[in-house]
């Protein structure tokens, strides 16, 4: 599945997995770069998603107040 298809809830579910696992420690520097990468994209996933919310109900506000 790419990022693109993921849901807002399965990037957050995802990115709490991450995090988590660098909360964790224990692994190489090159899997901790390797999950921190993995992080930001998924941040932007989630990021994208409540961008689109907001546009969405920014929009519906303004269509209301325009009635």
């Amino acid at each position: 599945m790419s990022d693109e298809s993921l849901s807002y809830e399965q990037a957050r579910t995802e990115l709490a997995g991450v995090v988590e696992r660098l909360e964790q420690g224990g692994g190489s520097l090159e899997e901790s770069l390797a999950l921190w990468e993995r992080g930001e994209r998924l941040a932007d996933v989630c990021q994208r998603w409540l961008d689109g919310a907001r546009e969405r109900i920014d929009a519906a506000r303004a269509a209301r107040a325009a009635e």
